[in-house]
């Protein structure tokens, strides 16, 4: 008996167009629920990294300027913004505290820019993205930007504590204060995370945080968001109360 010759067919499939709908449909529902996270994750390791880099490079500029001009407690100055004209224009040339601040601190510092502001004030543009701006007040209050300034105000506004812990945090410079408890964690120090009248403990930083108490007590405005990330090694905690953008 002779054996059939074997024959081999091969037969091509294709995704039907339901299967390819609910492959994509599923797909879609993954990158739904996975990317907000890793955006939020990758927004908070350039938070971090921004804020720790800026905390060093200003504290090195401290340093650096002490060499030059002695103890800081000496030449430190609480200095007001550039004065305002008939028409609220800022004046060339009247900011006491640019002036200082070029002759203190951004010889040390690489800088790209400086912009004075309708308000008084100046913002220091940093070549990694990052600002950094005084009260228009004073020099005694900082406020850092991970990112661009205008697009942090553009969306939160101006209002002082709408943007703190999210993407503009403070710090605070005052070292010639050795006589009131409220600023003891500031004496003699740098740029320091605003940490006026604190008591110590993470949970009057966590609580500053979110906002809670009066300013009396230290913990107004969200200003210990700052703390709060120093405070755990530079790293945004779990129990951070905002996602932090730049």
């Amino acid at each position: 008996m002779k054996n059939k010759p074997f024959t081999f067919t091969q037969k091509k499939h294709a995704f039907t167009l339901a299967e390819v709908l609910i492959t994509l449909g599923i797909i879609g529902i993954v990158a739904a629920l996975t990317l907000p996270a890793l955006i939020q994750k990758n927004n908070n390791r350039v938070v971090e990294t921004r804020l720790m880099k800026f905390y060093s490079a200003i504290n090195q500029a401290v340093k650096m300027a002490e060499v030059d001009y002695g103890d800081k407690k000496f030449w430190y100055q609480d200095l007001k913004g550039a004065e305002l004209d008939k028409d609220g224009n800022p004046v060339a040339g009247s900011s006491e505290s640019e002036k200082w601040f070029k002759k203190y601190l951004a010889p040390y510092l690489k800088i790209t820019s400086i912009e004075t502001k309708t308000d008084g004030s100046f913002i220091i543009y940093f070549p990694d993205g990052s600002a950094l701006k005084p009260s228009g007040k004073n020099t005694r209050d900082w406020t850092f930007y991970p990112g661009k300034p205008d697009k942090c105000i553009k969306q939160y506004g101006l209002a002082y504590d709408a943007s703190n812990g999210i993407c503009s945090f403070s710090f605070e410079f005052y070292p010639a204060d050795g006589t009131s408890q409220g600023w003891k964690y500031h004496y003699n120090k740098g740029f320091e995370p605003w940490k006026w009248n604190w008591d110590g403990t993470r949970v009057a930083l966590l609580k500053g945080c979110k906002g809670g108490g009066s300013h009396d007590e230290g913990s107004a405005d969200k200003q210990f968001c700052t703390a709060l990330i120093q405070f755990n090694n530079w790293k945004i905690p779990d129990d951070y109360p905002f996602k932090v953008s730049y």
